[in-house]
């Protein structure tokens, strides 16, 4: 069944703090809530629909429902795939909502990773079996992180395809353009390439301005069945294609590491929507690192495998000069990478632009057609991709 024009993004919301020192992870998700609402001109019992991932606090979906009092609702899916959880999610509602389990769908992100959150499962003792995720054994001996396979991958790329530290900070200073406009964007200052190679080297050849930021926040999305979509006085923003997909190591034989899940699901999205990367007017993608949008951009077919480093060079990804504007909201490497998970941020963007509300430094024109993608886990291990094609009716 095809979810092409059977849902509609009604409502958008990105919480306005990058730093949340007086409020609980809950607190953020029942703000994104209201936030969202409010702007598709919606109550929370109009809501019969939730959805969110591992950011949840409590019992996820169950807590959550409970905590913000959404008292209708009679449809819950709390897929966690990292972040591209929300762009997963999308899809995921667009499908509940064609099949007739729910009507208007809240999707919430939230998280606190700034306020010396506790991270990990709290150990074992000596000899006591653990309970973490079952590859753990086999791999964290070698003392792999979020850093270092991201580095992995681009030492790769270069290897392979002779990109360069110089275009990979092309992607920074892309999203650095955009930032200084977003009075919310946790760094606004507008960069250079030299300023990008020359930042302290975090995981070679990984410097410290092609990583993202890290900040509390959150956001929230409400999507909608067609026939309510057209009775709020909103823009129409129409899901038309969704693909989701994993990729993992597979005990290290045949694992590429200059590709992502993106090659599995970009074509079925496109496909879903009738239109081919050409056709997009803007992409938002996500970055957590300037090589995962480079690996991404390739994957979803904006260019030739090995290509990606002459495709974002020179300010090709910068709104008003390059041909391919991506995360005008400043993204993941400046903007807001809320919990260590963007990809609602992702919708978030696109919708603005679909509905003419970016800001006006950075609008892309005529701008009809938008791409969301995300990323979640670790590009160079498992991860699983999420990609949304959105249209302005």
């Amino acid at each position: 069944m095809s979810i092409k024009g059977k849902a509609y993004i009604a409502g958008a919301y990105e919480h306005p703090l990058r730093d949340a020192p007086d409020r609980t992870t809950a607190q953020i998700h029942a703000e994104c809530a209201k936030g969202a609402l409010a702007d598709a001109g919606l109550t929370k019992d109009d809501v019969d629909g939730y959805f969110c991932a591992g950011d949840a606090p409590g019992f996820g979906g169950l807590s959550m429902v409970d905590y913000m009092g959404l008292k209708n609702v009679r449809h819950t899916d709390s897929t966690e795939t990292g972040g591209s959880s929300y762009i997963v999610h999308v899809g995921h509602a667009a499908q509940a909502i064609a099949a007739g389990k729910c009507k208007v769908a809240l999707i919430t992100l939230a998280g606190r990773p700034r306020q010396n959150k506790f991270f990990g499962g709290g150990g074992s003792r000596p000899g006591q079996l653990s309970d973490g995720p079952p590859e753990a054994g086999f791999e964290n001996i070698y003392g792999g992180s979020t850093h270092n396979t991201y580095g992995m991958c681009a030492m790769r790329h270069m290897y392979e395809y002779g990109t360069t530290s110089e275009q990979l900070a092309w992607i920074k200073v892309a999203a650095s353009h955009h930032a200084q406009w977003n009075e919310h964007a946790f760094l606004r200052d507008v960069v250079t390439v030299e300023d990008v190679v020359n930042s302290r080297m975090i995981s070679d050849p990984l410097h410290l301005l092609d990583c993202c930021v890290v900040t509390d926040g959150g956001g929230a999305l409400i999507v909608v069945a067609p026939e309510i979509a057209k009775s709020l006085n909103r823009p129409l923003v129409k899901v038309i294609g969704a693909g989701e997909s994993p990729k993992g190591p597979m005990g290290g034989r045949s694992l590429d590491l200059t590709h992502s899940a993106a090659v599995w699901s970009g074509p079925p999205a496109f496909a879903e929507a009738g239109v081919k990367p050409s056709d997009i007017k803007y992409a938002s993608i996500y970055d957590s690192f300037t090589i995962t949008v480079l690996m991404q951009l390739e994957d979803l077919g904006f260019c030739e495998k090995g290509q990606g480093g002459k495709f974002v060079a020179d300010g090709n990804l910068i709104s008003g000069v390059g041909k391919l504007p991506f995360n005008t909201d400043g993204g993941g490497l400046c903007n807001n990478h809320p919990t260590n998970r963007g990809g609602i941020t992702k919708v978030i963007e696109a919708v603005r632009q679909l509905r003419g509300e970016a800001h006006p430094k950075v609008q892309v024109a005529n701008c009809d057609l938008a791409i969301a993608h995300g990323t979640g886990g670790s590009l160079g291990l498992r991860h699983g991709a999420g990609t949304v094609i959105l249209e302005r009716e």
